[in-house]
Parts: structure tokens; C-alpha cells; sequence
């Protein structure tokens, strides 16, 4: 049955709530993060590190690589799955690897963990079959946690709905793009009614716990210490958050429950994570900030998103500043007997440009095509990025800065494209947009990699984003 819930005015929403919780809990997250099990997050693609800064990411999960990720001196560290680009049988195998993989890992260092599944704030991603995989491989658990809540998005949960902030309204997220997404659509922003829908009944809307927003502000992580701890074993819980207060007495809450022997799988967007790390926002970074600003070589931006919201920053960024298009046609891609020409012009034009110090835009045309089944349209994304890998493979001049728009794009560029296999988080260029540090292992070593997700940001946020890598002025 279809939701019947109208965007909210977003100024007269939220002056109605009760007053945040008034105690900062920062040094208290820091203290717990400090003692509490490594937080390993496993994440659906590259965007999810949109939170958090000198944090590392790895991109495999041999047994090496989470013993040395495991040891490290970071309360936690990210995996990149990018399993959002994946099918359902890859994406289970995956995870059923991995957690083997990171069972291993933890015996052989002596080392506990837990585990965040980080998905999309918009709500598409292969849920429930991760968190379901995971509980399989890794459990028992007596719950799991779901929180999509992310402050630089604007996605905000209030009474078990889960908003999208365009503008001055706060719209039901069902009633954007993102729930009309080729693969991962769906028709509930009721929590509680998007999980049964998502589960395929097997979860109940009546039997998903809610901690309301008005308990998390009058009592705070008590509220949700005694939630987690009285709720029926194998509960699924939901949490309101509108701001990074609220998302801050969720972490701590549940770090409490976990310290004192509750194990809860968390399904999560990037702000809870940041939290539960102990990490607070941290200045933007700017052209002083980067490893190599005073290079001649031009600057590349890599789009592949199709979301509307790309396609106008796209528009915009071309109207605003002297850049030099390649556009690959995705017909071109699809078919067999362009396909080579296609990506090796792009590739040799590309690198002309940025030998003469251009500023060049890779994008696939904006025509977005569609399979007859979410498979066969997923399928097809995977052609399309493929493609885009190969012609940065065939780059010989390293760019003077690389943003990739849009997720699976940012990390089929970075592990397949740039050969990453391990990377540092520098910060954020933009609210929601990450900065990585490429390891020695990578085509550029030392490269700063952007990665734009591509439903962040407002109409002007990519043309600010090239603005902002620009070197400081001398003076």
C-alpha cells in the first residue's frame, strides 16, 4: 500500500523539536573508542568515508591486509566492497569471504572488532542480504541497528520517517530519484515500513523498535543503553536523528550496550560511524592542504553518476569554468564494435589535454540507459565502468588532481583504474565529499583522489570542488 506522507517545511519542522541533548559527547565517544573493539566498516562504495579523516581504507580483504588494518593505531578502518555495483550471489560471497577472512585476521592479532555494513543515506544498497550475511558469518547478534541518518546530505529522520532535504522542504525520501533507482528502488520512507517491504514481510513494521527523536534529546544515551538491552533478542531497531547531536547519543548509547555485552550489527550511513570513531568535523580542507598543488598538469574529473543532481552540477561546471569535455557516448560502450575506439580516443585526447595543462572532464553521455530487469540494468552500469576504468588506464599523465563523481565510478577509477589498494582519508573538500591519499602501491602515488558522491552538494558544488583544489595564491 503506498505511503501518503507530504514534504515537510524544513524551518518549521525542526523549530518544533525539543532541545538537543546538552552535553557534548565527543570526549566521551573519544574514551570508548579508545577501549572498545576496532570498528572495521565495510562499505558498499567509496562515498561512505565522507565523515571521517586520517582513517585507512583498504581495498582487499586477504588475511594480511586485515591483520595489518587490525593492528593498526586508528580506533577503526574502512573496507572498500563496492559491492553496490555487484549482484546479489557476488555481493553475498563477497561478505561471506570477507567476514571468514576478518575472523582469521582477529585470531591471529588477538584482536576483537565489530562490524558497520555502511550503505547509502538515500536507502538503496543490497539490504537486507548483507546485514543477513553478516549475521550468518559473524553472528549471533541481539540486534540490528538501522540509522541513514547524514548531516552534509541533508538526510534526516524524525518520527520514523526518513527525509531528504531539498531546498526549504524536507521531501520523504520515497518521493525522490534515489527510491526510483533501476535496481535498488523502493515505495516506503517509513522506516519500519521499508524494512518490511525490503525483507519481503519477513520483518514486520509493527515489530521494528523506534528510538524516537524526543527520548534521545530529554534523556539521552540512557535511552538507548535501555532500549538495546530490553529489546526482544533478533530485533531491528530504527533511530531519529536530525542533527549530529542526536547520531553522537545513538553512538555512545550503543557503545554502552555493547561494553557491557550486547552485540548489535549496525546498517548505517557515514555520520554514525564517524561518531562511533570518536571524530568530530573538521575544517575543509583547501589547495594548500594537497600533497602536489604546485604541478603543471591539468586537473581530471571523472563523471559517471546519473542522478539528476550530477547531470546539473555537470551543466553548471561547464558553463563556469574553462573546461575541456570528452564525452563517451554509453551506446558507443554497449556496443562491441565502438567500443575499443571509443575508449582509446578518450584516452589520448585526455592525455593531451592534461600535458597541456587543461582542466579536462571525462563524462558518459546523459542519456540514461536502462535494462529490462534491475540485473540487466546493473549489468550495464558495469559496462559503462569498465569502460571509464580502461581509458584512466591508459593515462600517462599523472593529473595535477582526480575527482570521480558518483560511487561505484569513484571506485572502479580507484582499485581497477589507479590499482589502490590502500589509501588514507585527508578530510573532506566539500560537506560529504572525501579527500584520499593514494598509497605507494598506485599508478600515482601520493595522488589526491576526490570522491564526489553523486547525489551530494547543490547545483555549483563540482564547480566550488575544482575551485577549491586550486593552489593558494603566493603572497
Amino acid at each position: 500500500m503506498p505511503e501518503t506522507l507530504s514534504p515537510l517545511p524544513k524551518a518549521d519542522a525542526l523549530a518544533k523539536l525539543p532541545a538537543e541533548w546538552p552535553e557534548d559527547l565527543l570526549p566521551a565517544l573519544a574514551a570508548a573508542a579508545s577501549t572498545a573493539p576496532r570498528l572495521v566498516v565495510l562499505d558498499d562504495d567509496p562515498t561512505g568515508t565522507q565523515t571521517v579523516q586520517n582513517i585507512q581504507v583498504v581495498t582487499d580483504w586477504k588475511v594480511d591486509t586485515l591483520k595489518s588494518a587490525l593492528e593498526g593505531d586508528a580506533p577503526g578502518f574502512y573496507i572498500l566492497t563496492n559491492s553496490r555495483s555487484l549482484s546479489p550471489a557476488a555481493t553475498r560471497a563477497l561478505h561471506l569471504e570477507l567476514a571468514a577472512n576478518l575472523r582469521a585476521a582477529a585470531t591471529q592479532t588477538s584482536t576483537s572488532f565489530t562490524v558497520f555494513s555502511r550503505g547509502d543515506s538515500t536507502l538503496r544498497g543490497h539490504y537486507p542480504l548483507e546485514t543477513d550475511t553478516l549475521a550468518e558469518a559473524l553472528g549471533p547478534f541481539d540486534g540490528t541497528l538501522i540509522a541513514p541518518y547524514f548531516e552534509a546530505g541533508g538526510r534526516l529522520t524524525l518520527d520514523g520517517v526518513h527525509y531528504v532535504a531539498e531546498g526549504d522542504q524536507l521531501v520523504p525520501a520515497s518521493d525522490t530519484p534515489f527510491a526510483r533507482d533501476a535496481t535498488f528502488g523502493y515505495r516506503h520512507s517509513h522506516l519500519p515500513a521499508w524494512i518490511e517491504e525490503k525483507t519481503a514481510g519477513r520483518v514486520r513494521a509493527d515489530d521494528v523498535v523506534h528510538l524516537p527523536l524526543a527520548q534521545l534529546r530529554r534523556l539521552g544515551p540512557a535511552a538507548v543503553l535501555s532500549r538495546l538491552c530490553t529489546m526482544p533478542s533478533g530485533s531491528v531497531v530504527v533511530c531519529d536523528a536530525v542533527t549530529r547531536r542526536d547520531i553522537e547519543v545513538v553512538a555512545l548509547g550503543l557503545m554502552q550496550a555493547e561494553a557491557i555485552g550486547r552485540r548489535l550489527l549496525v546498517r548505517t550511513a557515514a555520520s554514525l560511524a564517524a561518531a562511533r570513531l570518536g571524530q568530530a568535523p573538521q575544517p575543509l580542507l583547501h589547495g594548500r592542504d594537497f600533497s602536489v598543488p604546485a604541478l603543471s598538469a591539468g586537473g581530471l574529473i571523472v563523471v559517471g553518476s546519473y542522478v539528476p543532481k550530477t547531470t546539473s552540477q555537470v551543466r553548471a561546471l561547464r558553463a563556469s569554468l574553462p573546461v575541456r569535455a570528452v564525452e563517451v557516448r554509453v551506446p558507443d560502450l554497449l556496443s562491441p564494435p565502438h567500443r575499443a575506439t571509443a575508449i582509446k580516443d578518450a584516452a589520448l585526447r585526455i592525455n593531451q589535454l592534461l600535458s597541456h595543462g587543461e582542466l579536462a572532464l571525462l563524462v558518459t553521455s546523459r542519456d540514461l540507459v536502462t535494462g529490462n530487469s534491475p540485473e540487466e540494468s546493473l549489468a550495464i552500469v558495469g559496462q559503462v565502468s569498465s569502460a571509464v576504468v580502461e581509458i584512466v588506464r591508459l593515462l600517462t599523465v599523472r593529473p595535477r588532481f582526480l575527482i570521480a563523481k558518483g560511487g561505484i565510478t569513484s571506485s572502479d577509477v580507484a582499485t581497477a583504474g589507479l590499482g589502490v589498494r590502500r589509501a588514507t582519508v585527508q578530510g573532506q573538500l566539500l560537506p560529504g565529499v572525501p579527500v584520499w591519499r593514494l598509497g605507494a602501491e598506485s599508478k600515482f602515488p601520493g595522488l589526491d583522489y576526490v570522491i564526489f558522491p553523486g547525489n551530494v552538494g547543490g547545483e555549483s558544488a563540482l564547480v566550488e570542488a575544482v575551485n577549491r583544489l586550486q593552489p593558494s595564491p603566493v603572497s
